[in-house]
């Protein structure tokens, strides 16, 4: 069985997603409008960025800054033509005015992914209680990854929570894959790895100019190293230099 670590890398075109699979992602979360954090981008962009490469997709169903659910029915609606446009994993997560989960649009729109595998966004991370969040997801169908700094603020933040339910998988709530996004730096990675995290997610990181510039192929393949813990080029060449010169 592989132990490769899983890399998501978010793209807004053909263009980001062709430059992520360069670097060594593994998957695509796709969205538009990131001046709103991600939104559902249009079937068009979804079929372009499918006929341009052969990793996985997850399509984000979000129709507006924030997290509550707005119109479900669209939402569900929108699920259903990407559906049909061949998308079969996804990205969602709503919570109601109390910091709760608002289960009732999770089951709706869920119940139009038929089935199909999808994460539980950051929500969590502005959820008034995480476990019982996750209590309450617990069995709905295709639910397989949580997305989560650990923090609103981030992974500084949410470091310590982020290991602690790394420790509890396997409970109620906590089969899930963790995917650690938000404030993500390579510093990161030793001590999430270690806690046996395997699983990441890029944004801006991929992004050397900034959300108005590409993705970097250069830099996602800096992440594919930190994750898969190998050392990048130069550092092979300065070992193996070194290695020469104690030989002669």
């Amino acid at each position: 069985m592989s132990t490769r670590a899983v890399l998501e890398v978010i793209a807004l075109d053909p263009e980001d997603a062709v430059a992520a699979q360069a670097g060594g992602a593994d998957r695509l979360e796709l969205v538009t409008d990131m001046a709103a954090d991600g939104l559902t981008p249009s079937v068009a962009t979804f079929a372009g960025i499918r006929a341009a490469v052969d990793l996985d997709l997850r399509v984000m169903l979000r129709l507006a800054d924030g997290f509550a659910a707005g119109d479900v029915a669209r939402l569900a609606g929108l699920a259903g033509e990407l559906r049909a446009a061949g998308a079969d994993q996804f990205v969602l997560g709503f919570l109601d005015t109390a910091g709760e989960v608002d289960l009732g649009a999770v089951e709706r729109v869920v119940g139009a992914l038929d089935g199909c595998r999808w994460t539980f966004h950051r929500a969590i991370d502005r959820a008034a209680d995480r476990d019982a969040l996750r209590r309450r997801l617990d069995g709905l169908p295709g639910l397989d990854t949580y997305l989560t700094a650990g923090s609103a603020a981030g992974v500084d933040d949410g470091l310590t929570v982020l290991l602690t339910e790394a420790e509890r998988r396997g409970r109620p709530g906590y089969d899930q894959q963790l995917l650690v996004g938000g404030g993500l730096r390579l510093d990161h990675v030793p001590a999430l790895r270690t806690a046996g995290i395997d699983a990441f997610h890029i944004g801006g990181a991929a992004r050397p100019d900034g959300w108005a510039g590409p993705v970097s192929a250069d830099a996602v393949a800096g992440w594919r190293r930190a994750v898969d813990g190998t050392p990048a080029p130069q550092e092979v060449r300065e070992t193996r230099t070194a290695e020469v010169g104690e030989l002669l």
